[in-house]
């Protein structure tokens, strides 16, 4: 007789099998989160080219400003071989201009040897130009930083009201060491004309028509303000001092 087989006998106390996991669609959860870093994903590829496009930008300007940016006749504080260079157009009857001076000198000294300034005189204000020629002739005594401070920290007694009164602005210069007769006789020459001239020209090419207007290494403020020079400074820093 042949053994009888168990394969096809029920299985005592066996436990009835589990169900199948169902193979339904994908959770709603799921399908936001996906979403989700999609949008991420897209935000940040947005600023990168962004991004990248401002410094295109930025670098196209510099190279399209130099030609306006550079002047040898410019007044220049810093050593000459600073990697970061601030040129800025000012007119000495400009309020702003007064406030702005002294934040831009502390970024220089907050930045010992790696940032120089360079001056060009626009006088937007009408008799302005005489203050200009002043400060132009001071530089024959090499007394332009000293001549450019005392006129900022007596502006409010030369211009009232945005009206330039020139001829107040000589009693605030005595003192400073200024051979004024000299200043006098000097101011009129056709050199400083010429600089003059060529600081104006300059700033018409580079649409500049208020005061100050500032560029770091030939790159504009993206919009005015102090904050915004700042940044510009810290990221030229960054950039040539790694």
């Amino acid at each position: 007789m042949s053994r009888k087989s168990n394969r096809n006998e029920p299985t005592r106390n066996a436990q009835p099998p589990a169900p199948a996991r169902s193979r339904g669609g994908i959770g709603r959860g799921t399908i936001f989160a996906i979403a989700g870093a999609v949008l991420v994903l897209i935000f940040v590829s947005a600023v990168l080219a962004y991004r990248s496009t401002q410094a295109e930008a930025a670098r196209q300007s510099a190279a399209k400003n130099a030609s306006h940016l550079a002047s040898a006749h410019a007044p220049l504080l810093g050593p000459a071989d600073a990697k970061v260079h601030i040129v800025e157009f000012l007119d000495p009857a400009c309020e702003t201009c007064a406030a702005f001076y002294p934040h831009v000198k502390k970024l220089m000294a907050d930045n010992p040897g790696r940032i120089k300034l360079s001056i060009r005189h626009v006088p937007f204000h009408q008799g302005s130009e005489h203050v200009v020629r002043v400060l132009e002739a001071a530089r024959g005594q090499d007394k332009y930083w000293e001549t450019l401070q005392a006129v900022f920290a007596s502006q409010d007694r030369w211009t009232v009201n945005h009206r330039v009164y020139p001829e107040r602005v000589w009693p605030f210069l005595e003192g400073i060491g200024l051979d004024l007769e000299r200043v006098r006789r000097d101011m009129n020459a056709a050199d400083i004309a010429a600089r003059i001239e060529k600081d104006t020209a300059d700033a018409q090419a580079l649409n500049v028509t208020k005061t100050p207007e500032y560029f770091v290494n030939g790159r504009p403020l993206p919009r005015f303000g102090l904050e915004e020079l700042q940044d510009l400074v810290k990221d030229e820093l960054r950039s040539a001092y790694r």
